[in-house]
């Protein structure tokens, strides 16, 4: 009972982990990578699509992506919806081709760009530590109820609080390594 409690805390707290990296590859550095169009939704023949579906994404060279749509009707769709997004891009196309060139990072941006990371990195702890309370009061529940000892229920908090603390690590791991990511010029 205990280690199914264990289990599915430590299953949705690497799920808020993963989630973490999901909203960091939104934020986008200086350097061209398909993730930062993970977000990006067309519309494909009456229902939204992601955009790795309609069309290749490539890395041109280091500021340069280079979207390729699988159907040549596809290209002003595509232009449009990269345009809508929050990333503050401007496509440039040639032909069939979509050539996206990221725009350098001022001080300014930067710093939102981490103030930002930081709100994400703060939704991620918050979410682990809402599943550490969670956790907990099964634990209790199961010790009111007389199914375990206090000792087991003691023994079963502080393993849950060493879980926690170590994806509340990784959580501050992967901040500062996108901080340094994002002062990297």
């Amino acid at each position: 009972m205990i280690e199914d409690i264990k289990k599915d805390a430590q299953t949705r707290m690497s799920k808020a982990l993963d989630a973490l990296a999901s909203n960091f590859n939104k934020i986008r550095t200086g350097r061209a990578h398909p993730s930062i169009l993970d977000s990006i939704r067309v519309s494909y023949y009456g229902s939204d699509m992601p955009l790795s579906q309609v069309a290749n994404i490539n890395v041109e060279d280091a500021r340069t992506l280079s979207v390729t749509p699988w159907e040549k009707n596809m290209v002003p769709e595509i232009e449009k919806a990269i345009m809508k997004s929050d990333l503050g891009l401007n496509p440039s196309t040639a032909g069939s081709v979509i050539r996206i060139p990221m725009p350098m990072l001022t001080e300014e941006t930067r710093k939102n760009f981490i103030r930002e990371a930081k709100g994400e990195a703060e939704t991620a702890r918050v979410s682990i530590r809402n599943i550490r309370r969670d956790a907990m009061a099964e634990i209790k529940a199961l010790e009111k109820e007389k199914e375990i000892s206090e000792d087991e229920e003691r023994r079963a908090s502080d393993e849950i609080q060493k879980i926690t603390d170590k994806f509340v690590g990784d959580v501050d791991k992967a901040l500062a390594a996108k901080e340094k990511d994002l002062m990297e010029i």
